[in-house]
């Protein structure tokens, strides 16, 4: 009788590592999951599997050379998913110590794990990378062979566990490949990313429960896709016979006020803008429903991204499934659902 797969995760209670860990579970996989303690309801994007007898979730940090290790020399894992990371961009420029320790070490710390217990030849390691890698970037659409530009300490810290990812394969001999994942979204995104944050805002306002939704670069623009479609294709990366990396990208973009126009519209709340730049403003009939704050805007400014997945879905099969728009239907249906009530607590 063949043996079913054993996964680590970590980032479980974050938006990809909830959909990972239903993808896993659904083929069958016995998954460990490394879990922060908490004062909070982190387990909130998990409920749907927190009991199935197959999840595992173990207390620990990637900070925490001591608990990975204890993990991993108690446990046989077959693959590796690495999701865990300070993740919001804006905040790595208040926390750039913090991130770099969480992204970039973290990263190493778990090579290592599987360096140092000799699990090179059974174990399969995934590394969350990002579109962030580009920053400024040197030519669109973003492949993975375009040069690299980081622009904030997120994507500073995420470029060095890049580069150690590529370094540990070729000098260990590792099965450990680099998604790029270009921003994807869904209902379990936190709600302090903009996608969400528009969503839940334009919500609010159609209710009468808020004023005006402030935002920050309204002409950023980004290659949006929906996260189930991507935790799809790190899947798919690791059944491979032998370590890529990938980019996992729709190849379309959309500003930021793009996505609040078409939110606004499902809401039955057309858009007028007025103003440039920092002054502009959304109107819906003569009321300002939207403006912008210099302190949601970056201190270097990533203007647009598109990626180019032509590799992943020649040499995967991958495909997205969701576009822009049913992305977003997704979103603002299911916040609908749950009378956006909900407190601010898994950010």
């Amino acid at each position: 009788m063949k043996k079913n797969k054993t996964a680590f995760v970590t980032g479980i209670t974050g938006q990809d590592g909830g959909y990972l860990a239903e993808l896993l579970l659904d083929k069958g996989y016995e998954v460990h999951a490394l879990r922060r303690r908490t004062s909070s309801d982190e387990l909130k994007r998990i409920e749907k599997i927190h009991g199935n007898e197959k999840l595992h979730l173990h207390y620990g940090d990637l900070t925490d050379t001591a608990s990975l290790v204890r993990l991993f020399d108690t446990h046989i894992f077959n693959e590796v998913y690495n999701l865990a990371a300070q993740s919001h961009v804006r905040v790595s420029f208040d926390v750039p110590e913090y991130t770099a320790d969480v992204d970039a070490m973290g990263a190493l710390r778990l090579l290592e794990c599987i360096r140092m217990l000799g699990m090179e030849n059974h174990t399969k390691f995934y590394q969350a990378s990002t579109s962030e890698l580009y920053g400024k970037v040197q030519e669109t659409p973003q492949t993975e062979t375009t040069p690299f530009y980081p622009r904030s300490p997120y994507g500073v810290a995420k470029l060095f566990a890049y580069w150690m990812v590529k370094n540990y394969r070729e000098s260990y001999d590792m099965f450990a490949c680099n998604g790029i994942l270009f921003n994807h979204e869904s209902p379990y995104r936190g709600n302090d990313f903009v996608t969400q944050k528009i969503v839940k805002g334009a919500i609010a306002i159609a209710e009468g429960r808020q004023d005006r939704l402030t935002l920050g670069n309204l002409d950023a623009q980004r290659d949006w896709g929906h996260a189930k479609d991507y935790v799809n294709g790190m899947y798919l990366m690791l059944q491979q016979d032998k370590p890529e990396d990938y980019v996992l990208a729709t190849g379309e973009m959309h500003s930021v006020k793009e996505c609040c126009e078409y939110v606004f519209n499902k809401l039955d709340m057309p858009l007028t803008w007025k103003g440039e730049g920092i002054d502009e403003k959304g109107y819906f009939k003569d009321k300002c429903v939207i403006d912008c704050d210099e302190k949601f805007f970056r201190p270097a400014e990533v203007q647009l991204l598109n990626g180019d997945s032509s590799k992943a879905q020649k040499e995967l099969g991958w495909k997205f499934e969701y576009t822009f728009e049913t992305l977003m239907d997704d979103m603002i249906n299911t916040e609908l659902e749950r009378g956006c009530y909900e407190l601010f607590t898994n950010l």
